[in-house]
């Protein structure tokens, strides 16, 4: 018989001397270890509840909701929030697919989209490069250009509307004193061909900052041994910027890119502080809005027109685009990774 090892005699103890399955699992539980437990799920359950209760009442519940009225016909003289509703199941976005209105709003918000995401990125781009640089006051110069940002949209769309305005306008005055006299009548948001560009403008002046700072922190991380190396071999700036910014400011680009596409389509505030959805313009013998993205055509309808069954069938079409989008956009994102 082989002799033991004293090794081998101590992990035989030691073996022995576990406790077996068995005996964990009929082992009584000490009651304050479970009564600490409960009480301390009860603080985190009371310290979340405030914001489950908002949650619940203004965000879950509404979208629940408005599903409940897609799919209802709501009458337009009296309303009640369950009763009086009549069940149409999918007409209210059958009928999307005829709406002249609806596409054409789809279209204006696409027209949107294709201005302010290139112009935002490339002034956000342009403020970081510009303060990027060792100039005095320069946290100043950063905070005034961020400062916009926090501002409410209604309010900066008021202020635009006014700057723009023909009768009071100041930017209207200094094309006139130089000869301009093109907007002198209706102003910028009073011509067709003006007003969406003029509604870009403003926002993408109020939202530079917000990219200014994605931009500036993305910058300052590049390492300044490559624009060394790259001035030794005689690069010029221009291929500095093209050659080693741009590539190392892709992801913040395409975070860009994401949440603009997000903002342009469901774009609203903007348009309603400042055209109202107008000016109109005759297209195939309707008129139909310059502006008229569909963010406004579904606050149009819902309280104006009070027809809410097929406003809330019309924000769940915006809610498929705007994942739809955003699910290529994230594909496109990981395809450039790697």
């Amino acid at each position: 018989m082989p002799a033991t090892g004293p090794s081998q005699a101590g992990q035989a103890d030691a073996h022995d001397a576990r406790p077996t399955r068995e005996w964990r699992k009929t082992r009584p539980r000490k009651p304050g270890l479970r009564l600490l437990r409960g009480s301390d799920n009860l603080t985190a359950y009371t310290f979340l509840a405030p914001f489950l209760i908002i949650f619940v009442v203004f965000l879950a519940f509404p979208v629940f909701y408005s599903l409940y009225l897609a799919l209802h016909r709501v009458p337009v003289d009296s309303f009640d929030i369950f009763g009086g509703l009549t069940f149409v199941g999918f007409a209210n976005f059958a009928k999307l697919f005829a709406d002249v209105k609806f596409w054409w709003s789809v279209l204006m918000t696409l027209y949107y989209a294709a201005l302010i995401i290139p112009s935002g990125i490339a002034a956000s781009l342009l403020l970081a490069l510009l303060l990027n640089n060792r100039l005095k006051a320069v946290a100043a110069y950063r905070s005034a250009f961020f400062m916009p940002y926090v501002l409410d949209m209604l309010v900066v769309g008021i202020v635009w509307t006014l700057i723009y305005s023909p009768h009071v306008g100041v930017l209207v005055r200094i094309l006139e004193s130089v000869g301009i006299t093109a907007f002198s009548e209706k102003g910028f948001l009073g011509m067709p061909a003006w007003a969406m560009p003029s509604v870009v403008v403003a926002n993408v002046l109020k939202g530079a900052g917000f990219g200014m700072i994605l931009y500036l922190s993305a910058i300052q991380n590049i390492p300044g041994s490559l624009y060394e190396a790259a001035e030794i071999d005689g690069a010029t700036p221009w291929q500095q910027f093209r050659s080693i910014t741009l590539p190392l400011v892709k992801p913040i680009t395409f975070f860009m890119v994401i949440i603009g596409t997000i903002a342009a389509l469901n774009a609203f505030v903007e348009v309603y502080a400042m055209t109202g959805g107008g000016p109109n313009v005759d297209v195939g013998g309707r008129a139909l809005g310059a502006t008229w993205v569909t963010g406004y055509y579904v606050f149009d309808t819902f309280y104006t027109q009070f027809k809410l069954g097929y406003a809330a069938a019309m924000s769940y079409v915006l809610l498929g685009l705007t994942l739809v989008v955003t699910f290529v956009n994230r594909r496109f994102l990981r395809a450039e990774e790697v």
